[in-house]
């Protein structure tokens, strides 16, 4: 497992890491805050959540089109029936 001295999780190329972030905001409820975007990593060359800065473009994308409030309500279900 890669490790970054900053602590935070490491995800290995771009793609990854915006695939993480849209994936973290279907799951989670940040209710305006939380992470929006992705950067590299000056420590370990490596991606990482920010919650500084614009908006990721495609997490954007799919909080404007409708589909994240799709994921969102889908995974509540899912929590939901696991009870």
């Amino acid at each position: 497992m890669i490790k970054c001295s900053t602590g935070k999780r490491v995800y290995l190329t771009e793609s990854l890491a915006e695939d993480a972030l849209i994936d973290a905001h279907s799951r989670n409820d940040y209710s305006g805050s939380g992470p929006v975007n992705i950067y590299r990593c000056e420590e370990c060359g490596y991606y990482h959540f920010t919650s500084k800065g614009m908006m990721n473009e495609k997490l954007a994308s799919q909080i404007s089109n409708g589909k994240m409030k799709n994921q969102q309500e889908a995974n509540r279900w899912m929590r939901k029936l696991r009870k």
